[in-house]
């Protein structure tokens, strides 16, 4: 009776986030070409990193000119989170077997909490292969799409189109800081710390630096 009552929600809550979200791979797939990638380039971070913030963090320290090094060590540091993710994950949804690689891929915040939002254990599992399922392929889709049809308009900084990586990235993160007052308080610490060091640092490097206003608060924990 249970299940039967259930099961319907996590489809529904899965494919509604998937789906939802998913859409903003056309954001990223702008930002991308936007920033130098190419199309391929593009489909291939997608496919193979599957993390929205990382993606637009890397791709927008790119497109200012930063180094590759201090670039994939920004994404990395915002997809450390992920992590975490997983250790919680790993006991309710009980995957075995090689099936684990590939639901290591989709622990990212929206199978996370569409997953943790469920009453019981199968109810999880579903909403985390709906939701991962859902995402994936809309978010890979759209991402060809958004870098295709940037990639035909010649210079996309004259349609400011070099504007999308950033906003987007803002709309990823605003309602986390909307949420939390503690959250707001880092990410203003994080922000000065950038402005900062953008004068003097390479680019890339300011945004490294801006993840230290995160430690007082992971030391007195």
């Amino acid at each position: 009776m249970d299940g039967t009552t259930h099961r319907p929600a996590p489809v529904r809550d899965g494919l509604g986030v998937g789906l939802a979200v998913g859409l903003s791979g056309l954001a990223f797939g702008a930002a991308a070409v936007t920033a130098g990638l190419s199309v391929p380039q593009a489909c291939v971070l997608s496919l193979l990193t599957f993390t929205g913030a990382s993606q637009f963090a890397l791709t927008g320290a790119v497109g200012a000119g930063g180094d590759p090094i201090a670039a994939v060590a920004g994404a990395l540091l915002l997809g450390g989170r992920n992590t975490l993710y997983g250790l919680r994950l790993a006991d309710l949804l009980q995957v075995r077997g090689p099936r684990r690689l590939l639901a290591a891929h989709g622990v990212i915040d929206e199978t996370t909490a569409v997953a943790l939002a469920q009453p019981d254990r199968e109810s999880a599992r579903t909403g985390f292969l709906v939701t991962f399922a859902s995402l994936y392929i809309a978010w890979n889709l759209t991402t060809l799409a958004g870098a295709y049809g940037t990639a035909f308009l010649g210079d996309p900084g004259a349609f400011g189109l070099d504007v999308v990586g950033p906003a987007a990235f803002l709309a990823i993160l605003w309602p986390r800081l909307s949420a939390s007052r503690e959250l707001r308080a880092l990410a203003a610490g994080g922000a000065a710390m950038a402005l900062c060091a953008t004068p003097f640092l390479p680019p890339g490097v300011p945004v490294l630096l801006a993840a230290a206003a995160v430690l007082p608060v992971l030391l007195r924990r």
